[in-house]
């Protein structure tokens, strides 16, 4: 089969590797419909991540349907389409049932020295937790819109989650989202859904703050810096009681903090490898909570899932642009230069 595989900075190939096949009676075989490319993927692409070795399989993000499914699996079936958690967690053990999928001892993430993603088939453990079922009467217009609940709306939702918005008491809110990629944007709309009324995005492209208006921003800002934090503070009494970091820099979050009202919330989800400092004593003395962490979105999938497949709530503008999986090296360069929100990769190119 053929799949993508890292072969060091700047270097994404397409090569021929063994099929994945059914290892074990939880394993399903995935036959990949839809994959992408995250933003979080740039860090091991610009060789940020040293880690990364050559011959590490790309991709974490997957929709597909079932072709095999093991012995022991009773949720999923051939036929199936499928979308897949990014990371995967046996579903039974006490981290698990306490709600962190992510943390389990027998979990791990797609992609790296396991299989990835970005491939024709992809081995699934634990497919029973794994993996959501689509409705069978879902449209396949709407297959873009699905796939993005494979990581980046639900870690969108999870930064809405950390920074308190889905608490009973946090409602009508005012959110601030700081960053206006495909989690931020993500992020607009989970704030939203979750009841904020008033939600400034802060970024940095046109084109992309428009489409945060479109999924509710009430304001949106391209300034930088201490001019940035004013603006925000003017537009919020102050600071917002909740800000979402969906970037994962140093900058970032200390925009985030300048933001946040005094006792407020910092839910941060962008991946913390461009962050070497945090203003940790401006937190202290403002009492703010940073709350950070992986989305469980084997969790999350099964409340925000069916309104996705229903168009009850539509990220597909996320979606701008869709590679071939022989042109993965050039869906990479995309994101690379931010020239697409989110590379779709489309097994059969459309």
């Amino acid at each position: 089969m053929r799949a993508g595989v890292y072969r060091g900075a700047f270097d994404i190939r397409v090569e021929e590797v063994a099929d994945a096949v059914v290892e074990a009676p939880t394993d399903a075989l995935v036959r990949v419909v839809r994959a992408s490319v995250c933003g979080s993927d740039l860090w091991f692409y610009r060789g940020i991540r040293k880690e990364w070795e050559s011959g590490w399989r790309t991709g974490h993000e997957i929709t597909g349907l079932v072709e095999e499914v093991g012995d022991e699996v009773d949720t999923v079936r051939p036929g199936d389409l499928v979308v897949v958690s990014f990371a995967y967690g046996c579903g039974r053990c006490e981290l698990c049932r306490g709600g962190l999928p992510t943390s389990c001892p027998q979990g791990a993430f797609f992609g790296g020295p396991r299989g990835g993603g970005q491939a024709e088939l992809v081995r699934v453990p634990f497919a029973d937790t794994s993996c959501w079922v689509v409705p069978a009467d879902t449209p396949e217009e709407r297959y873009d819109a699905v796939h993005l609940l494979s990581d980046v709306l639900l870690t969108g939702y999870h930064a809405a989650v950390l920074a308190g918005l889905d608490r009973a008491d946090a409602t009508p809110a005012t959110a601030v989202v700081v960053g206006d990629g495909a989690v931020g944007l993500s992020g607009v709309l989970s704030a939203r859904l979750l009841g904020a009324e008033t939600v400034v995005l802060c970024g940095r492209h046109d084109d992309r703050l428009e489409i945060g208006r479109q999924f509710g921003a009430t304001h949106t800002t391209a300034l930088r810096g201490e001019a940035l934090h004013e603006h925000v503070r003017q537009l919020t009494d102050g600071g917002a009681p909740a800000v979402l970091e969906c970037v994962g820099t140093t900058d970032a979050l200390a925009d985030a903090a300048a933001v946040c009202r005094d006792g407020g919330r910092i839910g941060m989800v962008g991946v913390p490898v461009g962050v070497d400092g945090v203003p940790i004593f401006d937190m202290f003395r403002r009492n703010l909570t940073l709350a950070v962490g992986i989305a469980p979105t084997s969790i999350y999938v099964e409340k925000i899932g069916p309104l996705v497949a229903a168009g009850d709530i539509d990220p597909s503008p996320l979606a701008d642009a869709t590679f071939a999986l022989d042109e993965l090296p050039a869906a990479f360069e995309a994101m690379h230069d931010r020239s697409v929100i989110k590379a779709m990769v489309a097994m059969d190119g459309r």
